[in-house]
């Protein structure tokens, strides 16, 4: 499954038709050769894939691992990536070093693919990118490299819903060499609204010049946006809730000041990081009834949030900077001190902490430690060895399920951090005094934790956002409703079922030999 643009839907459509053909009763997994995004899961063994094959997984009905993604690339700045080779840290990867670099990482890409192979009896693999990126064909393993070195029919997915689809399709098919072209099979456009039959004589005409059919046309699926890979798709979720209110002015003292106006709702402003990593953390809690979810760069759009979110980073250091930079980091203090609840997840519970350091050069280019925001009594540092692992713990009496992953480990220091101007006005807000908090601590208003995952589990996340609303005296109560991950497993069989409502099902099929 390849397309001819990022984001034109690879992922969840490959997840759509692993369900379908899981339905009908075909032994099937997913694979992608090389995942480049900072959005990762951990299998049950401690292996790192890319969330996408993870959820691909579940649509299989299969446990995850990591020959299902045997390259995940997380990019570390424009011009460098860390490796992760069959699920553990194997170095870096340069642009200099692309061409080069992936040849000596398809052999392990292409062994992966074989034992999958060897186990199950239809592998769907997801591209990446476009099809036609001609100047990355040269050490291509996961478009049509893969499809040349195992033989591959290759399905290419367009997105009508950014205009230009037919000139995408036939402009791919163009700049492809014979050979190449040779392992298409055919065309799916994604994400149409309106007539189909409108598109029809534009159809005819991809047919009629690339000689390859087209295998159906899929609208545009609302509500389906969860677990989202690329940055393309990060708070995909805002568009599907366009009749929020948008954040309100903060009155004097912090609070949002709802009062008799209070709609009922809670107002979270997530900070966009330039390198924010596992971002999907965000998505259990945009998936709760009430709640408004915003990504957000500037301090002025803080105003009015009833809970600020600094989510995972993979460059802890230089998004720390840039906060900095921004005059965020001074407006999270600020709010923190008026009495603003504050939440730090992975690189973001580290940027809460009195001091970062990296005295083996792990993210900085030497040995460093600079000074966090300050809010939580913990000191970081990174070590060499990541951490992965899938935990579970508890939260006032709700269980709590999750995983890690991270270099930097953070220790209580014996010190009050984070002083604040006035005293929260809540029960129970007389005392600064540090408290477990997950794997972190929470102190006053502030919460860190390096456990992503967490928000899934639905008991600990609305008792979590029942706190947050009783701090800043919102109306917001849980509205029951699907839990999150039932809304996932909801979003697998409306894939599938769109699958087998738009696609042509039975040219598949042969196309698979089945």
């Amino acid at each position: 499954m390849a397309g001819t643009t990022s984001d034109a839907g690879k992922s969840l459509l490959t997840a759509g038709i692993c369900r379908w053909l899981r339905r009908e009763g075909v032994a099937v997994a997913p694979f992608k050769s090389q995942n480049m995004s900072n959005n990762s899961m951990v299998c049950p063994d401690g292996a790192e894939i890319g969330r996408a094959q993870w959820v691909q997984a579940l649509a299989c009905r299969v446990v995850p691992e990591a020959a299902m993604n045997p390259v995940l690339l997380k990019p570390g700045t424009d011009r460098r990536s860390h490796i992760v080779l069959m699920g553990r840290p194997a170095g870096q990867l340069r642009s200099r070093e692309w061409s080069t670099g992936r040849r000596e990482l398809a052999a392990t890409a292409f062994a992966a693919y074989a034992d999958l192979a060897s186990r199950y009896d239809v592998i769907i693999a997801e591209g990446a990118g476009s099809i036609a990126e001609v100047n990355l064909r040269d050490g291509d393993y996961v478009n049509l490299g893969l499809a040349r070195a195992v033989d591959l029919p290759v399905v290419v997915v367009g997105d009508i819903d950014r205009g230009g689809v037919l000139a995408a399709m036939y402009g791919s098919w163009a700049l492809l060499d014979d050979a190449d072209r040779g392992h298409l099979a055919g065309w799916i456009v994604n994400k149409f609204r309106g007539d189909a039959d409108l598109l029809k004589p534009g159809l005819d005409v991809i047919e009629s010049r690339t000689g390859l059919a087209v295998f159906g046309v899929v609208p545009y699926l609302r509500e389906v946006w969860l677990d989202g890979e690329d940055a393309l798709t990060l708070g995909a979720w805002q568009a599907h809730d366009v009749d929020a209110a948008p954040l309100v002015p903060t009155l004097p003292g912090g609070r949002s000041g709802k009062g008799a106006a209070d709609d009922g709702s809670l107002r979270i402003a997530v900070v966009a990081f330039p390198r924010l990593s596992n971002a999907t953390d965000v998505d259990a809690l945009a998936a709760e009834e009430g709640v408004r979810v915003e990504l957000l760069d500037h301090p002025a759009r803080l105003r009015g949030a009833d809970l600020i979110v600094l989510p995972g980073s993979r460059t802890t250091l230089a998004d720390l900077a840039w906060l900095h930079e921004r005059g965020l980091a001074a407006a999270i203090v600020a709010a923190a001190e008026r009495g603003v609840p504050i939440l730090g997840i992975c690189g973001g519970y580290q940027m809460l902490a009195g001091s970062i350091a990296d005295p083996q050069a792990i993210e900085a280019s030497v040995p460093t430690r600079v000074d966090g925001l300050g809010l939580l009594p913990v000191a970081v540092e990174f070590e060499a060895a990541k951490r992965t692992a899938v935990i579970a713990g508890q939260w006032r009496g709700q269980r709590v399920e999750g995983y890690e992953i991270h270099h930097g480990v953070a220790q209580r220091v014996p010190v009050r951090v984070g002083a604040r101007a006035a005293e929260l006005d809540h029960a129970g807000s007389d005392s600064d005094a540090p408290e477990p908090f997950l794997d972190g601590w929470q102190q006053g208003n502030v919460w860190g934790t390096t456990w992503h995952g967490a928000f899934e589990s639905d008991g600990f996340r609305r008792e979590f956002l029942t706190h947050v609303a009783q701090l800043t005296g919102s109306g917001w109560r849980p509205r029951g409703g699907p839990g999150f991950r039932a809304r996932r497993e909801d979003m697998l069989e409306r894939l599938a079922d769109a699958v087998v409502e738009h696609l042509d099902t039975a040219a598949i099929r042969r196309l698979l030999g089945l």
